[in-house]
């Protein structure tokens, strides 16, 4: 059985947020490591389905 899971997104700039609620258009996300940060922080890894909204 699938899970279907929401993806919430604050990230205005993204065309794939709906900014009105704060979620994610996309069915499912590809998340990336950040080069060279090991830092044991959610900054340590990034939304590589980001596209500009322009």
């Amino acid at each position: 059985m699938e899970k279907k899971q929401k993806i919430n997104c604050t990230v205005e700039s993204c065309k794939y947020n709906d900014n009105e609620h704060k979620e994610c258009d996309l069915e499912a996300i590809i998340v990336t490591p950040v080069k060279n940060c090991n830092t044991s922080k959610p900054d340590e890894s990034q939304c590589a389905s980001y596209k500009n909204r322009t």
